[in-house]
């Protein structure tokens, strides 16, 4: 019976003839929009979170779902619950295959807050199922009363994020649910929905893909995986299934029995798009999920990854199998320290206010151009090893005073103060500057002007390939990138260790085995939480110190043919530093899924 689930296509929702109506849905109540600041315009895309589930998605994760569940569907009565049904095309999926399974009398709670789309999914499931009780309730899902409990959900609950959402609403979720961090809606959705399953009902999910790699929804994976027993996830990343933006991922499992009940070990598929690579070809994304390796799918070639989830409290999930965690084992005994621990990550300026601060036209000033610039270092100049040149300025109203930063007297630099009363109103319009007791003409993230004059390691937020470089002009660093100076002014020779390791393809490799937060065509995100992670190799050792040696001459070269040379080598002395000689960034690590996940330290 399971073997039909995966082989079957679900012909009902082929074949419905219904013309669906896609219209946005109004599932965030009007208080969960901010009503001024930062993020007051935003579309209705964005504030609703709505985006519909393509019906052979919603086919493969109904059949997936039934296939955890297999003990619900002996039962006589089946209550499902779909929190936000949108179109109906996941309920109409799921209702197809516990037909085809199962002989139990059904019925179908769900909630949508768009009227329109409410009675679309009604008329659907009605002319579809004609003998299964259906009860959608147009209202908000999280603000039912009603405590009965369902057998089954599925789910593609609204995606709002923090900013959106509004600090007060969030702040409601994250408390009612135990959440920390950026709280999203569909963190509220999931547990919410945990909570309203029997003991052993089943739960499938589609949603964001940051739930799996970021830092603030670690308390999330902690309360899923506490509340849940998961069978498998799969990272859909830059599939590009929704037309919305965001990377999805999707999970199924039951709700644990109790505390004592032992955890499955997931199955974990991870699917990304290979540019330059030939793949066998592929009739569709669903039929690739259950394969491994390269696939094409038209014109776009998939890398489809099989193993296992790793799941550790306070962690990333990550896939993991023998070999990679073999892989990851070795370098942990080659590495020294992290790169953390040589100096704090930080992200560059935050003026909210570009146009005033940042421009690139100073000098037709003349005279009259205002004190306090210094170069602006943007991503738009940025280069492996060594940026080009600076061709903007910022105007940067904080000083160093012994240490301590403090904000420039504006008496004491009259063109600055002349410049800055010209564009006083937009500035003043920055209330959260003023309500945070700062002045009116102050960059609402400075960060520190003593560390600027030292060495620093730049770094890109978002980049295909690793793109850092050390910057020794004394200029701002712009919020599009970060930037760490060594904590001690005698380790910073250590920065060129860094430059050497944190260019190569061997960062790369361990990047996408430990991290692997990809957007799309293949653009991973540099962020500050897995940099600091980055193994750095003993700079005592001879291998160590030929690497600092190398990467000043690559940072000095301006040849580029004598450029690319020192790339080559200094890529290959770092694989050999991390005991990988002859390693590559393409080398795959996951072609025999391990039967149990093995803890590596990274």
């Amino acid at each position: 019976m399971t073997s039909s689930f995966r082989s079957e296509r679900v012909e009902a929702v082929a074949t419905q003839q219904v013309t669906f109506d896609f219209a946005v849905s109004e599932r965030v109540r009007p208080s969960q929009r901010p009503s001024d600041g930062r993020f007051a315009e935003v579309s209705d895309r964005k504030a609703t979170g709505a985006t519909y589930t393509p019906p052979d998605i919603a086919e493969y994760l109904s059949a997936q779902l039934a296939e955890t569940a297999l003990q619900i569907l002996q039962r006589e009565t089946i209550n499902v619950v779909d929190p936000a049904i949108g179109d109906g095309a996941l309920a109409l999926a799921l209702l197809t295959v516990l037909r085809r399974a199962s002989s139990a009398r059904i019925s179908v709670t769900a909630y949508e807050t768009n009227p329109a789309a409410a009675s679309t999914a009604r008329r659907a499931l009605e002319s579809a199922f004609a003998q299964v009780d259906v009860d959608i309730r147009e209202r908000d899902f999280l603000a039912e009363r009603d405590s009965r409990r369902f057998d089954l959900a599925i789910a593609n609950p609204p995606y709002v994020r923090t900013q959106i959402m509004g600090a007060e609403d969030a702040g409601i979720l994250a408390t009612r649910f135990g959440l920390a961090g950026r709280v999203d809606l569909y963190q509220a959705f999931t547990l919410a929905l945990i909570e309203r399953l029997v003991p052993g009902g089943g739960l499938a999910l589609i949603t964001s893909n940051r739930f799996l790699t970021t830092k603030g929804a670690a308390a999330f994976r902690d309360a899923v995986h506490a509340r849940l027993s998961i069978s498998r996830v799969w990272d859909l990343g830059d599939t590009k299934i929704f037309d919305a933006a965001v990377l999805p991922a999707m999970l199924v499992g039951r709700r644990r029995l109790g505390a004592a009940e032992e955890p499955e070990e997931p199955a974990f598929t991870s699917v990304y798009e290979q540019r330059d690579a030939v793949g066998a070809p592929c009739a569709s994304l669903v039929a690739a999920l259950d394969q491994h390796g390269e696939v094409r799918i038209g014109e776009r070639t998939f890398k489809v990854q099989q193993g296992h989830l790793r799941v550790q409290r306070g962690e990333i999930w990550r896939l993991s199998s023998a070999r990679l965690d073999t892989w990851l084992r070795t370098v942990q005994s080659c590495t020294w320290k992290r790169l953390g621990e040589i100096g704090k990550i930080r992200v560059g300026v935050k003026t909210t206010a570009d146009k005033v601060f940042i421009r690139n036209d100073w000098s037709r000033m003349g005279a009259d151009a205002p004190e306090l610039l210094r170069p602006l270092i943007t991503h738009h100049i940025a280069d492996r090893y060594r940026a080009r040149a600076s061709v903007k300025q910022i105007l940067y109203p904080h000083l160093d005073n012994r240490g301590r930063r403090e904000v420039a007297d504006l008496a004491e630099y009259p063109r600055a103060a002349a410049y800055l009363e010209t564009h006083r109103t937009t500035l003043e319009a920055r209330k959260y500057v003023i309500d945070a007791g700062r002045k009116w003409y102050e960059i609402w993230v400075p960060q520190e002007p003593g560390l600027w004059p030292r060495p620093k390691l730049v770094f890109r937020d978002i980049a295909e390939k690793p793109t850092f470089w050390i910057d020794n002009s004394g200029g701002v660093v712009n919020g599009d990138c970060y930037w760490m100076v060594a904590d001690d002014a005698k380790s910073e020779v250590i920065l060129w260790l860094a430059l050497a390791v944190t260019n190569s393809t061997f960062i790369e490799a361990f990047y996408d085995h430990c991290f692997n937060n990809k957007l799309y065509a293949g653009r991973r995100r540099f962020m500050s939480q897995y940099v600091e992670r980055f193994p750095l190799p003993d700079p005592s050792t001879k291998a160590g110190k030929e690497l600092i040696a190398l990467a000043k001459c690559r940072h000095d070269a301006a040849d580029t043919t004598e450029q690319a040379r020192l790339e080559l080598e200094i890529d290959k002395r770092v694989w050999t530093a991390f005991g990988l000689p002859g390693g590559s960034a393409n080398d795959s690590l996951h072609d025999q899924p391990s039967k149990k996940s093995v803890g590596s330290g990274i």
